[in-house]
């Protein structure tokens, strides 16, 4: 038996809120809904921005909010070797940009209109007053204006910042989901970061924990690597409501890229329109 929807287009494999069948009773079209809302990996299926962004008005994404994280772990200093010519990641006195320059510049000129009100809440983590214990906003008050503002902000701060750690995003997940049980609406988090977690099981408890709430996480990854633990919270996780991590390796994206701004986020926004759907399926924007 193949379920159909009222178009009549097979929906075999794929989420939907509602199935319809005539040749059916209601005991078996409400046994495929469940099964259909169990977790699956979303696979990365689309080749073009315009695709995504198709994708995502027909899934009804709207009234979205931006949140923004910035990794200042000390292991920074090391994993530009490769990829920054040996210098910390967060070297801001050069005359090229770097690497969390240019992620923030790109992310800011393609997924910030995104954002319906531009005002977008910006922290760190990982200095030496936070450590892997807490989060520190990179305005001093209130929240950034946009992305130009919240480079302008790191340009600012970011020479007087003390790099430490471990790294840990925890109290950064745990700060998104707070923003979206206040706000009470779809959220996308985009972290910018060096490498590997250093407790890998608490950093998977938080995103088994937010994936119960209408909030994306996009990881964004600087440097060297590597980037097995990213991979993993990207398609592993079975526990999880949905598949609500999606990891992109800036340098590999970058790297003879003919637009890098398209092909960043393409990367970035892939699994946006299926998360978005499978949120609404699950009725995440009414969690309380």
């Amino acid at each position: 038996m193949e379920l159909k929807d009222m178009s009549g287009l097979s929906m075999r494999g794929k989420p939907t809120a509602f199935l319809h069948d005539s040749s059916t009773g209601l005991k078996d079209v409400e046994e495929a809904k469940w099964r259909m809302k169990q977790f699956y990996v979303i696979r990365d299926n689309f080749t073009t921005l315009k695709d995504v962004t198709k994708a995502m008005k027909n899934a009804g994404v709207k009234d979205c909010g931006l949140i923004f994280g910035i990794d200042y772990t000390v292991s920074n200093r090391m994993q530009g070797q490769k990829t920054f010519g040996g210098r910390s990641l967060h070297d801001t006195s050069g005359p090229q940009m770097n690497p969390y320059q240019q992620a923030i510049s790109i992310i800011g000129e393609t997924i910030e209109e995104l954002d319906d009100d531009g005002k977008i809440p910006a922290f760190g983590f990982g200095d030496s007053i936070t450590r892997d214990k807490s989060i520190f906003p990179l305005k001093s008050k209130g929240m950034c204006e946009g992305f130009k503002e919240v480079l302008d902000v790191y340009n600012q701060i970011t020479p007087g910042i003390q790099l430490s750690g471990p790294t840990n995003f925890v109290p950064l997940i745990e700060e998104a989901v707070k923003i979206v049980k206040e706000t009470r609406k779809y959220h996308i988090l985009v972290i910018l970061a060096d490498g590997q977690v250093t407790n890998e099981k608490i950093n998977q408890d938080a995103i088994v924990e937010a994936s119960k709430w209408p909030l994306s996480i996009i990881l964004i990854g600087v440097g060297d690597g590597p980037w097995d633990a990213m991979k993993d919270f990207d398609d592993g996780l079975p526990e999880r409501v949905f598949d609500n991590f999606q990891f992109v390796n800036f340098h590999e994206n970058v790297t003879g890229a003919e637009n890098v701004n398209t092909t960043v986020a393409l990367s970035a926004l892939m699994e946006i329109p299926e998360q978005y759907q499978i949120i609404k399926d699950h009725e995440l924007l009414t969690n309380r």
